[in-house]
């Protein structure tokens, strides 16, 4: 990668290496389905292998390789593959390393869908799961089977907020020869690379803070060499989970900002979780940034910074969240996070609603607790906002 010394923000606006025959300034859109080959010979090269030609965009595209050359760069990482959504990221992961007969353990407040579809299609298809707080490394220690091949992370965990120790649980997983993914959403590559703490793969919704705007729905798995990378891009591929062009050069163009939208709403989350913690109305928070916070040491360490994720419950538990929720009028009560806007929502009835009751609870995951997605608003704006809500309650 030429772009390997330059500095993160720098990467962010000159990442990828993309370059046409015109000379374009920015990765132009190639909205085409398929390629002309210069010939027979060259069409059967490239449906060999080779011929670097492109032939079919489910396959490969160039506005999309800029974006899965570029985010590969900023993880760190050997390739990336850009998919049609979060899920389809996930599913390209789960696709690739399980097989009938396997077993994965899995942070227990994972994404509610990236739960689910273990709990549901691949159970059919005899895949085991097991789901735990990965916090507790023994935990995890104590999940490992000796048929288990995956051990899915996703730290922050959504929505309790836990951090995971990256680095403990890759070496525990490599001691058995176990692959780790890490789900870096909440985090971003700007935030944390989870490749430089020995995890071999990982993937974003890119729909949340690397896209930032709330307009396009996609995510990326990015594979920490040649071999993984080899395993994974063919069940995109033939599972059509594939990325469109239109939607890899939007999230080319928010993917400039990124930095400048997570400094900007983290600067913000701080302060709004500080008001939280120390209003009479709220039984508990949790965010990275407070002392408060379990793993508070563990993130110093392991993030470059703590976010702008914050969860919450009131002391009147679930019908005071609800008034809450009815009751702000400048966070917009929606699921998703990380773009611009400030975004509230209810994981036990709406993001994890298909979450058992008993999971939830194992979860961490009550009925009470709220998800807020602090954007870039202006931060006393919002924490009127939040005041005036709470003075509902």
């Amino acid at each position: 990668m030429k772009n390997k010394n330059i500095g993160f923000n720098s990467k962010l606006i000159h990442g990828g290496e993309f370059n046409d025959a015109l000379g374009s300034a920015t990765v132009p859109i190639y909205q085409t389905s398929t390629f002309k080959f210069d010939s027979a010979e060259h069409g059967a090269a490239c449906f060999a292998g080779e011929s670097d030609g492109y032939i079919y965009t489910r396959i490969g595209n160039p506005t999309i390789h800029a974006l899965e050359t570029l985010l590969a760069e900023l993880e760190n990482g050997f390739g990336g593959i850009a998919t049609s959504s979060g899920m389809g990221a996930v599913n390209t992961v789960y696709g690739a390393m399980l097989s009938q007969g396997d077993h994965v353990v899995s942070s227990a407040a994972v994404y509610g869908p990236s739960r689910v579809v273990l709990e549901t299609y691949y159970k059919k298809f005899g895949v085991e799961a097991s789901f735990v707080n990965t916090a507790n490394i023994e935990d995890v220690r104590k999940a490992i089977r000796p048929e288990t091949r995956l051990l899915y992370i996703e730290t922050p965990s959504n929505p309790t907020m836990e951090i995971t120790d990256l680095k403990a649980c890759c070496e525990l997983a490599h001691q058995h020869g176990i692959p780790v993914a890490v789900d870096n959403t909440f985090c971003s590559p700007y935030l944390q690379r989870p490749l430089d703490w020995g995890a071999d793969i990982v993937l974003h919704s890119l729909t949340k803070f690397i896209n930032g705007h709330a307009d396009i729905v996609g995510g990326v798995v990015i594979a920490k060499d040649k071999e993984l990378y080899k395993k994974l891009r063919p069940v995109m591929v033939t599972l059509g989970f594939n990325m469109d062009p239109h939607q890899a050069y939007l999230v080319i163009r928010g993917v400039k900002t990124l930095s400048l939208r997570v400094d900007r709403a983290q600067e913000s989350a701080i302060k709004l979780a500080t008001y939280l913690e120390n209003h009479p109305k709220v039984a508990w928070v949790r965010y990275p940034g407070l002392v408060s916070h379990p793993q508070h040491e563990l993130a110093k360490v392991q993030m470059d910074g703590f976010g702008s994720m914050i969860s919450f419950e009131l002391k009147g538990g679930i019908e005071s969240g609800r008034i809450l929720m009815n009751s702000v009028k400048m966070a917009i009560l929606a699921v998703s996070l990380g773009g611009v806007e400030t975004l509230i929502q209810h994981p036990a009835s709406m993001t994890h609603s298909k979450v058992s009751a008993e999971g939830k609870i194992k979860a961490g995951i009550t009925d009470g607790l709220v998800r807020y997605s602090v954007g870039i608003e202006d931060v006393a704006d919002l924490m009127a906002d939040l005041e005036q809500a709470l003075e509902k309650v």
